[in-house]
């Protein structure tokens, strides 16, 4: 059965909004939060969202790298089971304006109210080193580019 890929995955992000987004909070805990993908979908490894400078999150990204998002989709209308996509992968901060507008949507605005000028926006990308799913009725690990798979 061929594994999923970078193309197959990005269909199954489209509909799915939000992940939870794992840092390394220090002293072995693991800290989590929902984060949103603003339907910036047309993935090719690399994972885009917006932040607050002064979060937690920012500060436990710049102590250690490597974090991890979890997606998961409900069953659909038929029951069969939701997909499940876990990404480990390394985050980087992104302060430029022209980034912002390249991954900025309307709907940002509730957080952001001055749009791309929002004092203290940050924008957080996670370029994926590994992704895994599950689909209920196969599994895998989807190929990415410069792999060996």
């Amino acid at each position: 059965m061929a594994s999923m890929t970078l193309e197959d995955l990005s269909s199954q992000l489209k509909k799915i909004d939000f992940c939870m987004l794992s840092t390394n909070a220090g002293s072995g805990r693991i800290s989590a939060r929902p984060m949103s993908n603003n339907g910036d979908v047309e993935y090719d490894g690399d994972s885009w969202f917006f932040s607050y400078e002064d979060s937690s999150k920012i500060t436990e990204i710049e102590g250690i790298d490597t974090v991890s998002l979890t997606f998961t989709a409900p069953p659909s209308l038929l029951g069969k089971p939701g997909i499940f996509i876990a990404v480990e992968g390394l985050a980087s901060l992104v302060r430029d304006k022209a980034a912002f507008q390249e991954h900025w949507v309307p709907d940002l605005e509730r957080w952001f109210p001055e749009g791309v000028n929002t004092p203290g926006i940050v924008l957080i990308k996670v370029s994926a080193s590994s992704i895994r799913y599950w689909d209920g009725e196969k599994n895998g690990e989807v190929a990415l580019p410069g792999s060996a798979s």
